[in-house]
């Protein structure tokens, strides 16, 4: 009797670890989207436009330019629009709101943590976004570790790429969110 419940017990941990028996990981994202966000970093000339400002900055920098050297320790805090298109003067369907941090010394490369806040006709809800960033590669995919409202518990990945950039002060960023957990 003893070895048939140490079999179950076996049988149940094993189930558990690797998913239930004929349940099926999602291979094909549940839900997918693509929106636009528009950094204007503050440079010290554009407070009435700007949407980022950076909030430390290297011994000795000021908190109005990026440092050299690929903008090593560099930190920035954003609340940029949100638009359905590549237009920085369409209508706003949220805020991305959060920080970067340039966080390599050989490369421009740095770390994001940011929320898109949505409250548009079609979405409402928030979707919270984490993951390294490495600037120089055309297309990178950061974690999307949860949402709420109309994304509450959603999860998957973004795929991110600079789709236009005007020297130091301003870039957009596609990015297209394919959740694989939707509830």
């Amino acid at each position: 009797m003893g070895s048939k419940v140490s079999l179950c017990v076996l049988f149940m941990l094993v189930a558990l670890c690797s998913g239930f028996p004929g349940k099926k990981r999602q291979n094909t994202p549940c839900k997918e989207m693509v929106l636009y966000f528009h950094d204007i970093i503050y440079n010290g000339k554009n407070a009435a436009n700007a949407t980022s400002a950076i909030v430390a900055a290297p011994e000795g920098a000021n908190l109005t330019k990026l440092a050299g050297q690929f903008h090593f320790g560099n930190i920035a805090v954003f609340d940029d629009p949100i638009t359905l298109d590549n237009n920085l003067h369409s209508k706003p369907v949220g805020r991305a709101q959060g920080f970067y941090i340039y966080d390599t010394k050989n490369t421009f490369t740095s770390w994001l943590g940011f929320t898109f806040a949505l409250n548009s006709t079609q979405h409402k809800g928030t979707i919270t976004f984490a993951g390294a960033d490495p600037i120089m590669q055309k297309k990178r995919d950061i974690s999307v570790t949860g949402g709420t409202g109309d994304f509450f518990m959603h999860r998957g990945i973004a795929t991110i790429s600079t789709d236009a950039f005007e020297g130091e002060v301003y870039f957009r960023l596609s990015v297209h969110i394919k959740f694989y957990e939707c509830w």
